[in-house]
């Protein structure tokens, strides 16, 4: 049906890539996009709501939404409407937050109908909530559970990859999403980013596609626990050849996080190399002054680097599990090093922390004939399959 919700979904992105180009074009999807009938298409609402970062401590951020939408304050009180299809800028003002023609201590941004908001520059579900911080304003999306991993799936795996795959990272990314709701927040005003650097890819409408709608909902509700708990369910690209012990990494132990054989060989993503000047990591650490060595001092049983020292004529640097592969800003910490010519090059394997599961391994399974379930038993020991219950 042409006036469905993931029409309006995919006329609004593409709104969003042409309007500079024809304003024609714009015009006359605009008109599609307002007049078409809506359609609720979310087959599975969990009646969990994600409070997802979009913008963080910025002075200004352009806000809108697809239909004409309400704006209220901090106590609930309407104070009017935007129309569709417009743009505002939200600024930071004396502590407050400046929308238009109000200022308040908080605003709420709530579409009409199946209307979805504009945030940055790109379209999400659900509403947003635009509140002042100490250094800016910070821009938050209030979206559904389910509605928020349409999204995150596309952002996390290639859509054209097996359905059994996107299930499996379906999974595993609704358990992550609520492990990290539930903890104790460091942040009053949302549960999780969108960045991969700490959180989960979340790009909105923009990476929703037909096969995460359906792995998706073919999943709905479902997550993996140990001991009736949630786990910490991370993952990455891939490995490298085997996936690490958590301790091995984080230093702490989960019983759940176990080192497994992967699958990702030959996957040219997984291959890197990197090369760093003495002046390179001087900088970087100038408490060591200028560097002469970098030398491994121990690996995992799985040949990841546990410990490296930076060697300068001042001093050492010491950086021991994730550290290594944060400070540098590498792709993974399994490599080995070499020196010449005053430079150290790193060459590796895998591409994240290698925890888990991982996403390259789990396509090179599904391509095998591994179902979903296989795919998450592999990478995640002594888990259960769990259906979340709401509080």
């Amino acid at each position: 049906m042409i006036g469905s919700m993931k029409f309006q979904l995919f006329l609004a992105s593409l709104f969003s890539q042409i309007k500079g180009r024809h304003w024609l074009v714009g015009i006359l999807l605009w008109i599609l996009l307002v007049f078409a009938p809506a359609q609720a298409e979310a087959k599975n609402k969990s009646s969990v709501i994600m409070r997802v970062a979009i913008e963080r401590d910025v002075k200004q951020v352009k806000v809108g939404s697809s239909t004409g939408a309400i704006v209220k304050d901090g106590n609930g009180r309407t104070l009017g409407k935007l129309p569709g299809m417009s743009s505002y800028f939200a600024q930071a003002r004396n502590g407050r937050v400046a929308l238009d023609k109000w200022q308040s201590n908080l605003f709420w941004i709530e579409p009409s109908g199946d209307g979805f908001v504009y945030i940055g520059d790109r379209w999400y579900r659900g509403r947003i909530l635009l509140a002042p911080t100490s250094k800016g304003i910070t821009a938050v999306n209030w979206v559904d559970l389910e509605e928020y991993l349409y999204s995150v799936i596309g952002g996390e795996m290639d859509p054209r990859w097996p359905q059994e795959a996107l299930k499996a990272q379906a999974v595993a990314a609704r358990t992550y999403a609520l492990y990290e709701r539930g903890k104790k927040r460091s942040h009053p005003l949302y549960d999780i980013g969108d960045t991969p650097d700490r959180w989960q890819i979340y790009k909105g409408v923009k990476s929703e596609s037909p096969t995460t709608y359906a792995a998706v909902d073919a999943t709905a509700g479902q997550v993996l626990t140990h001991n009736n708990k949630i786990i910490l369910s991370v993952f990455h690209a891939c490995s490298g050849g085997h996936t690490e012990n958590v301790e091995d990494v984080w230093l702490s132990k989960k019983p759940y996080l176990r080192a497994v054989p992967d699958f990702d060989q030959n996957v040219p993503e997984c291959n890197w190399k990197r090369t760093f000047s003495a002046a390179d990591l001087s900088s970087k650490f100038p408490e060591v002054g200028n560097v002469k060595q970098m030398k491994i001092e121990s690996r995992s049983p799985y040949q990841s680097v546990k410990v490296l020292k930076i060697i300068g004529d001042k001093g050492e640097k010491v950086l021991k599990g994730e550290k290594v592969r944060t400070a540098l800003k590498l792709k993974s910490t399994r490599f080995n090093v070499s020196n010449g010519n005053g430079a150290f090059t790193l060459q590796g394997v895998g591409f994240g922390h290698g925890l888990g599961m991982s996403q390259w391994g789990a396509y090179k399974l599904a391509t095998q004939g591994a179902s979903h379930l296989q795919i998450l038993g592999h990478y995640y020991k002594g888990v259960a399959l769990t259906p979340i219950k709401v509080k």
